[in-house]
C-alpha cells in the first residue's frame, strides 16, 4: 500500500528523493541545467509530500506560494523502479488537497519540453497549457501548465 506523507523539506528522504532528481534533471536540461537550478532551491518548501511503500520513500513533490491565488507545484520525481504505478497522481492529488486546504485557487507549474512523460502525467491529471510565466516567460525550453482548484 502506498502512503502519502505530509513533511517540509528539512525531511532527510526528500533531500535523498532530490538528490536522484537533480541527476537526472542535471542530464535531461542539458546546456539549460545551470538556469534551472537556480529556481530549484529546497529550503524555501514548507509543503512537501513523500510516497512511501513499506517505509521506502518511492516519490515527492512540494507546493510553494507563487502569487495571492496561486501555489507553483515544485520537485516531483519518482524513483525510475516505481514509475508506472500511479504514485505520480497520488503524490498531485495530495498536493492539490493541500492548495485547496491553504486557500489558493489554482496550481501552476513548469516543466521541460523534453520531459513528455511529466507532460502527460500533468495533461492526465487536468492540468492545461498556459503561457510561460516569470521566471520562464521567454525560456523557449519550458512549457507551463495550470489547473483551477
Amino acid at each position: 500500500m502506498i502512503t502519502i506523507v505530509r513533511t517540509n523539506s528539512d525531511n532527510i528522504d526528500f533531500i535523498e528523493l532530490v538528490k536522484s532528481l537533480d541527476a537526472f534533471l542535471t542530464i535531461a536540461d542539458g546546456d539549460d541545467h545551470d538556469f534551472y537550478d537556480q529556481y530549484n532551491n529546497i529550503d524555501v518548501l514548507n509543503h512537501v509530500v513523500i510516497a512511501y511503500k513499506d517505509k521506502q520513500p518511492l516519490g515527492c513533490g512540494a507546493i510553494k506560494k507563487y502569487d495571492n491565488e496561486s501555489i507553483e507545484i515544485k520537485r516531483m520525481f519518482v524513483n525510475p523502479e516505481s514509475r508506472g504505478l500511479g504514485i505520480a497522481t497520488k503524490i498531485l492529488e495530495e498536493l492539490e488537497i493541500w492548495t485547496k486546504e491553504l486557500g489558493y485557487k489554482k496550481c501552476i507549474l513548469e516543466t521541460g519540453k523534453v520531459l513528455k512523460n511529466a507532460q502527460k502525467l500533468y495533461q492526465n491529471n487536468g492540468y492545461k497549457l498556459r503561457s510561460n510565466y516569470e521566471p520562464y516567460k521567454n525560456v523557449l525550453t519550458s512549457v507551463c501548465f495550470e489547473k483551477q482548484i
